[in-house]
């Protein structure tokens, strides 16, 4: 598993990611903000599988 997520866009998932979460444990949009748990941890991890599908990779290239 090949990371392709850089480091502004880590930061952009956490935000939107616990934003998602903050408003649907206040009730505020109901349960399907519990969904920001998916760009959490694919901050976390680095790695988003879509981006794989798209072809998109917004992290530096591996030097060799």
């Amino acid at each position: 598993m090949l990371a392709n997520v850089g480091s502004l866009d880590r930061v952009a998932r956490v935000v939107i990611g616990l934003v998602l979460i903050a408003l649907a444990f206040l009730g505020v949009i109901g349960v399907w903000g519990y969904i920001g748990v998916v760009p959490v941890v694919t901050a976390a991890l680095g790695f988003c599988p879509l981006y794989t599908v798209l072809g998109i990779r917004t992290c530096p290239a591996p030097r060799d």
